[in-house]
Order: C-alpha cells, then structure tokens, then sequence
C-alpha cells in the first residue's frame, strides 16, 4: 500500500514547477484540499495519513493524537510553526520539516512594495486614474526614513541590504544579531522594543510568533512612535492587536498601517482594516511569488521524501531527527 499524503498548501497547488512532476512520481496517493484548514477539518481528517504536506492549518495536539498512530511525518511549506503543537509532535516523536533559506528574497521585496505603496499612496492613485479621476496626491520618500527592523534572521538581513539601498538609516532589534553583518551594513542595535518603536518612523516585523511576540505591536508601543509613523507587517498578524492598530490610524498617531497577514484568515467581510483609507492588505502573498513557491515547494517535498525513504538530508524544526543546518 503506498503512503498516503495530506496536500493542503494552495500555493504548492497553484504555482506551475518542478514540485508537481517530483511529488507524483513518488508514487504517493495524495488528498487534496484547500488550505488553511481549521482545526475542525483536520481533526475530520486525521487518521488516515502517512503525512501531512501542510500550510498554516491548525495541527493542534488533538489532531496529532488522533493522527497516530499513521502519522511519519509532518513536512510544513513555509517556516512558520505556530500553527503546529510542537511540544506534542516532539512527545510523540513526529517530525517537523519546515522549509529555511528559500522565501527570505521575495518576502522582504514584498514589504518593500506595500511600504512604498502606503507612502505614495499607489492605491487611491491607481483607483482614481481607473474611475477616470486625475487624482495627484502628495506622498513621502523612504530616503533616509528610520526604519526600526524587528527580527535579524534571514528576511531581516534581506530588509536591511534594501533599506540601505534607500539610504534609509536603519535600526534593529532582535535576540539573534550577527555583529559582522550589522557592522558592515550600519545598523544601530536597539536593546528594547520601546526604544526601536520610539526611534523609528517605520517598523516591520520578521520574527516568529510565540507567547512573548504575541501583540508585541500594541497601544503602548504604537504610543511611542513619532507622528507619521506607519507599520508594514508580512510576519504574522498576530504580532499585531489589531484593535490598538485601527484605533491608531483613527486618532491620526499612525500615519498607515500595511499588512499581507491577518489575525484570522482569510478575515471577515466586515474586518475594519480591509475598508479603512489608512490600511492596505494583502492576502498572505509575501512569499508567493513564481520564483519562490518551487524553490519553496521542492525543498518541502524534498523533506517529505527523504524521510519516508530513510535516506537523504531533511530540515528538521523540532529536534526529532537530526536537520541538515546542524
């Protein structure tokens, strides 16, 4: 009996590659669905898996246990694992591949994007032109704006290579800071949050969600920043209170708020931001691009293979077995 795969990535799905030909030759029956799945849908499910090829679906310990005991292997598309239990695959000794070193480009130019777009005000210009209006509205220069970096890993280090090449002045924050990289590049190394948000004039976040990042973007910190800030957002949004952030823009103490991640996704129909003329969202795109989703997806399969073959370098996020980085 072949193994029997979960695919439930829409971009793996929805991109044209390599990853296609490479996964259906392995000879795997492969369950489709369009992700990202609740919690409830996976637990429907759950059970019938030798692995999950999955995206930002809600594998919570339930789910697991009930996956087992089939369940080899959990091969995410994407870095991101909070949507995963990871202390309950590491009891049960679950893998979790998870996918470095191949978005770092495509996200950090998409911040670029919105954050150009909120300052020249693309959108409405575009909108009006379109409507037939001649709409020529005034906008700012990200020249040697103060751009306050949360999170010095791979997307962080991408964001600070085109900050510069904006002549931006170029501040960061993070537990993980490689000296010689920053020293080279010119980045003034803050030792608070309160101090990046009271400095800068634009804050991006590009660092995991966990307890403690958790609305690391809240009324207090939004509080401090100078008049006219705006935050750019492609991390999680749950970095984010998105109540403290639609109160901000309303008082006028953000300047704009650009976001391709939602606390809840995709969100309501109603959600304040997707109509406030402060706001730009995107729907989790950042890192779908035609260049990115097959470099993302063939490593995703690659660790999905690998292991179910026993043979072959894998990336392993939770310690089960050793990952190719070590």
């Amino acid at each position: 009996m072949p193994d029997r795969i979960l695919l439930t990535t829409c971009s793996f799905q929805d991109t044209p590659g390599p990853h296609h030909e490479f996964l259906e030759s392995q000879g795997y029956e492969i369950v489709r669905e369009r992700g990202p799945l609740s919690e409830s849908r996976m637990l429907e499910l759950a059970g019938e898996f030798d692995g999950f090829l999955c995206g930002d679906d809600g594998i919570t310990r339930a789910v697991i246990e009930k996956s087992l005991p089939r369940l080899k292997v959990i091969a995410k598309y994407g870095i991101g694992l909070d949507k995963i239990d990871i202390a309950a695959t590491q009891e049960r000794g679950i893998p979790v591949m998870f996918t470095p070193g191949v978005n770092h480009t495509t996200v950090a130019e998409h911040t670029f994007c919105l954050m150009l777009a909120l300052y020249r005000n693309l959108v409405d210009t575009v909108v009006a032109t379109r409507q037939g209006n001649w709409l020529r509205m005034t906008g700012h220069e990200l020249w040697r704006k103060k751009i306050g970096i949360i999170g010095m890993g791979r997307i962080g280090q991408e964001m600070v290579k085109r900050a510069r090449g904006f002549d931006m002045e170029v501040h960061g924050y993070g537990n993980f800071w490689p000296e010689d990289f920053c020293v080279t590049h010119g980045v003034t190394r803050h030792d608070s949050l309160d101090s990046l948000f009271a400095t800068c004039d634009i804050v991006s976040p590009h660092t995991k969600l966990n307890d403690s990042t958790h609305h690391m973007i809240n009324r207090a910190r939004i509080a401090l920043m100078p008049a006219g800030a705006i935050i750019v957002n492609t991390g999680r949004g749950e970095l984010a209170d998105t109540a403290a952030v639609v109160e901000a823009l309303g008082s006028g103490q953000l300047a704009g708020y650009a976001t391709d991640v939602m606390e809840e996704e995709p969100p309501p129909a109603d959600h304040p931001l997707l109509s406030h003329p402060k706001a730009l969202v995107t729907a989790h795109i950042g890192s779908r691009t035609f260049e990115s989703v097959p470099r993302q997806a063939m490593k995703a399969v690659t660790n999905l293979v690998n292991f179910l073959q026993g043979e072959g370098p894998v990336f392993c996020a939770n310690g089960v077995v050793p990952s190719a980085e070590e």
